[in-house]
């Protein structure tokens, strides 16, 4: 078996000897993802789009590839002493499986809120090989407690982005983007979490096709990458929003940041409620599974209309470990974000026939109540109410708000509330 003969050195570029290596190692283990033509993106922006289906990819996701390529590059003594990760889902899945085909123990930690479906792929991928241990509410809260584990017993890091080896794992997905398409690529988008997929495809692409544009997408919530790059320096965000938990990252990688400032032509947000919509818009048009960190690349698309009219346009699809119990707020994030849903905390009028006045007078002919609540227990009738009202057009709002004032009614609008939002919805 080939091995990659690198230490984690600093460097800004992956070395296109070492992607060629890594990428011989991987061909043992690894699913031949597809590049393919997508009609429906094609049309919708006037140029030439190709989807990267990594969500095909064994482990769903892109992440076995340097998960593996690390793991499989240890001496004998390091894989005897075991391996310890930290991970949001992809990367433990990929370290999983690697444990297991190599017959090497690792632990694996968490983050609490990591959804159930891709803890209990962790554990089928690993077998016995593995254990997962939750703590922390995000990746960073994990990846403390991982490292301090990791120390304590002598066992080898797994780092998901900030280690060369992963970077090179990584990398060998823009060799086959390079080696499966017959015509000149104008531009390649990817996600950014802690920076590892970017970087190793943008430094390997730049390097055979320096031409070639490449985008990077962070979600709204969480920008490291792009508050770095505008400091000139690693930060670490205060806060982050976990919900595309494969990209909720308080801090990228140094060495990530390093090539990132080489290779990256532009980096985009992508609200999260525009990711929940491009999620339900592969799964309606295309078929197509991805999880929030694996729409980021498409939903990013609607930013760059303008440039990539008659382009030829990469997107990398990085993962499709969604689980089904999230579709409903999904769904939700998505309608709020087009504007198609509206809470509101209505104090209705002491008369008679407050009610019946509100749903005959306020509300549209499209209007539909979808959710309400009295707020307190006793004397509701002439109480405060939680009321959630879907629309059909979103132009439909500024009218019900019209009403609304027009009849009296005292309320407070809790999608401009993000404190009331998140306590209340």
């Amino acid at each position: 078996m080939s091995k990659v003969q690198v230490s984690n050195e600093q460097t800004n570029s992956v070395q296109v000897q070492d992607v060629i290596i890594a990428n011989q190692a991987l061909k043992e283990v690894l699913n031949k993802t597809p590049l393919q033509y997508n009609e429906v993106l094609s049309n919708r922006y006037e140029c030439n789009v190709y989807l990267k289906r990594e969500d095909l990819q064994i482990v769903r996701s892109f992440k076995i590839r340097g998960a593996y390529n690390l793991i499989q590059g240890l001496t004998q003594v390091e894989r005897e002493r075991g391996v310890v990760c930290a991970s949001a889902g992809n990367h433990a899945q990929g370290v999983a499986l690697s444990c297991k085909l190599l017959k090497i123990y690792g632990k694996i930690f968490m983050p609490t809120t990591t959804p159930r479906q891709k803890i209990t792929q962790v554990n089928r991928y690993g077998g016995p090989f593995v254990e997962v241990i939750l703590t922390g509410d995000t990746f960073d809260d994990s990846f403390k407690r991982a490292k301090s584990y990791c120390d304590e017993h002598e066992m080898s890091f797994i780092h998901p982005f900030d280690d060369y080896r992963t970077v090179v794992g990584q990398a060998t997905l823009g060799l086959e983007i390079m080696n499966e398409m017959d015509e000149p690529i104008d531009y390649v988008f990817a996600g950014i979490g802690g920076g590892g997929l970017i970087s190793g495809v943008g430094s390997y692409l730049k390097s055979i096709s320096p031409a070639t544009k490449i985008i990077g997408v962070e979600p709204t919530g969480a920008p490291g990458m792009k508050e770095s790059l505008a400091r000139d320096q690693v930060v670490v965000l205060d806060t982050i929003d976990t919900f595309v938990d494969g990209a909720a990252v308080k801090k990228v990688g140094q060495l990530n940041f390093e090539i990132c400032k080489e290779v990256l032509d532009d980096i985009v947000l992508v609200p999260e409620g525009k990711a929940c919509t491009t999620i339900l818009e592969l799964y309606n048009e295309n078929a197509i599974v991805v999880e929030p960190a694996g729409s980021l690349a498409v939903a990013a698309l609607d930013l760059y209309r303008d440039q990539i009219k008659g382009k030829t346009v990469v997107c990398i699809i990085s993962g499709g470990n969604n689980d089904i119990e999230r579709m409903q707020e999904i769904k939700e994030r998505s309608m709020i974000y087009e504007g198609l849903k509206h809470y509101f905390i209505v104090n209705f009028p002491q008369r008679a026939g407050a009610l019946r006045e509100f749903l005959d007078d306020v509300l549209g002919p499209n209007d539909d109540i979808t959710r309400f609540e009295y707020t307190k227990k006793n004397n509701k009738e002439n109480g405060p109410a939680l009321v959630g009202i879907e629309l059909k057009y979103k132009e439909d709002y500024e009218p019900l708000v019209e009403r609304l004032n027009k009849k009296g009614f005292h309320y407070v609008e809790i999608n401009k509330d993000p404190d009331l939002f998140n306590l209340l919805i």
